[in-house]
């Protein structure tokens, strides 16, 4: 007989007994042995069907293609820009995979990227060496002006977007800022000064809070109570009709 030893949203150890049967099929982050199904990681459960998963609670990201992230210009080479990813392993944009323009042969790249700045960035290739190729020619992947940078652990990137972007919404919606989630758990907030400062506080309780239920009504309650007298101001919000990548990424599963 088969049957389901958890519930939905559980805190699970690795090796712990998840489902028996197999009318059950192991998901992300577990494993069959015999007709059991097993956690790898330290985690969070979720059934979605007949299918069981873990969301690890911490761990380093692994980068994975048409994955986008944001990443800092550590180096500017003969073809590109070697990138941070947020990992132990770096990534190139070559030059080609940067712009939609024509880029000449000895122009100053610096000028489109200098060593320091982030930008919205998606994967195009992950070899089994970790080597990353990425690129910046799709809509919403570009330099970062202006703001500020925080950083949260990737594995919480889906609470923070929420079930078909709710959670972020919310937070935009409350701090008239503009936000942009990477996969990697950098975050890009701009706004008004008031604004942003709300937004980082707001994310970073989600990040803490993100095995609780009734999250969105307690950061409904957090953000009228602390919003105070922001103004949303549109021009800090991104331009109609351009691509948001925090939208766009996990707008079908809060974990």
């Amino acid at each position: 007989m088969s049957q389901v030893l958890i519930n939905e949203r559980d805190i699970v150890i690795p090796g712990q007994v998840l489902a028996e049967g197999l009318d059950y099929l192991p998901g992300e982050n577990t494993y069959r042995k015999d007709d059991k199904i097993f956690a790898n990681v330290l985690g969070i459960t979720s059934l979605p069907g007949r299918v069981v998963k873990v969301t690890p609670l911490s761990g380093p990201y692994t980068p994975k293609v048409g994955d986008k992230i944001i990443g800092q210009v550590g180096d500017i080479l003969m073809s590109g820009w070697r990138i941070g990813t947020g990992t132990a392993y770096t990534a190139v944009l070559n030059v080609k995979d940067a712009s939609s323009r024509f880029i000449k042969s000895g122009e100053d790249l610096s000028r489109i990227l200098a060593i320091g700045d982030y930008a919205v960035v998606k994967i195009t290739k992950v070899t089994s060496q970790n080597l990353i190729d990425l690129t910046m020619r799709e809509p919403g992947l570009r330099r970062i002006n202006g703001g500020r940078i925080m950083k949260i652990n990737s594995h919480k990137v889906p609470r923070v977007i929420g079930k078909k972007a709710s959670m972020i919404n919310l937070i935009k919606d409350n701090t008239g800022c503009d936000i942009t989630v990477g996969q990697n758990g950098l975050v890009w907030l701009r706004g008004s000064a008031e604004g942003e400062i709300l937004a980082e506080k707001a994310i970073k309780l989600i990040e803490q809070k993100s095995h609780e239920e009734g999250l969105t009504d307690k950061m409904e309650k957090f953000l009228h109570e602390n919003k105070g007298n922001i103004v949303v101001d549109k021009k800090f919000r991104r331009e109609e009709g351009e691509e948001s990548q925090s939208e766009e990424s996990f707008s079908e599963e809060d974990q």
